[in-house]
């Protein structure tokens, strides 16, 4: 059987900041293909776990390596030709249309003094009606609602085209069809496509429910790791959120309730 190597890889891994760990000696490997949820309450280091594994800040120890080499080593380009990364809170500066904030994410397939293509411009215009904004790609984005604004950060990534998607919370601002549809597409695009995901959630019936594994942050420098069916129980929940949580439904359409 071919066994494909990791896209990202953390060794002896430790994350924290303000003298608080929030991972300890973490090793993890996210193959193509796969879906990883990041779980864990607010304040555990989610979010600055996931910008470790991004190159965007330095680990306490350990190391993370993009396809088998250092972000250093790749540099910034070419990093981004393989690693596309979505903070929590988009920021626009400048007044632009839609369809010009998506291409942003082709700079990085372009040179220093080239511009963008007539084929950037189909990839941009395909990425946005993947997420329903099709029909707003000549408006300013500084009009858009805060869920329109998501969606179109999450296009801007697609154009970008990354191997690897690291994804701090991308259903923030959304209403639940949004949630659901731009969850469909990101397990599809694992599916079909041999895309990696890493995805801060919240919820861990949607973990269950579009993810294969999951990674649970404690808070305390503890974690735990594996398929969503192995870590993702009512016990594990429960311990997770520091509340009492019972699990109801079957297989992939599981849900935790407050006992």
């Amino acid at each position: 059987m071919l066994t494909l190597n990791p896209l990202l890889s953390a060794r002896d891994l430790t994350v924290g900041v303000a003298g608080v760990t929030f991972c300890r000696n973490l090793h993890l490997d996210v193959h193509p293909g796969d879906c990883l949820a990041i779980l864990g309450r607010n304040g555990a280091g989610k979010s600055t776990l996931l910008s470790v594994l991004a190159g965007l800040r330095p680990p306490m120890a350990g190391e993370v390596r993009l396809d088998g080499a250092g972000y250093h080593q790749r540099g910034a380009q070419a990093s981004a030709r393989l690693r596309g990364w979505l903070p929590q809170s988009p920021n626009d500066a400048f007044a632009a249309t839609v369809i010009e904030t998506a291409l942003i994410g082709r700079h990085p397939h372009l040179g220093r003094w080239e511009w963008e293509s007539a084929r950037d411009a189909d990839i941009a215009a395909q990425a946005l009606a993947a997420v329903g904004l099709a029909e707003l790609a000549m408006r300013d984005v500084q009009t858009l609602s805060g869920g329109e604004r998501q969606r179109l950060a999450i296009a801007t990534l697609f154009c970008q085209a990354p191997r690897l998607l690291l994804l701090d919370e991308p259903l923030a601002h959304l209403d639940l069809n949004h949630q659901i549809a731009l969850l469909q597409l990101l397990a599809a695009r694992s599916r079909e496509e041999r895309v990696a995901c890493v995805i801060v959630l919240h919820d861990p019936g949607l973990a269950a429910r579009f993810c294969n594994r999951a990674l649970l942050l404690f808070g305390d420098g503890e974690t735990q790791q594996g398929t969503c069916d192995e870590v993702i129980t009512s016990e594990s929940m429960s311990r997770l959120f520091g509340y009492p949580l019972r699990e109801v439904g079957e297989e992939s359409r599981r849900w935790f309730v407050p006992v």
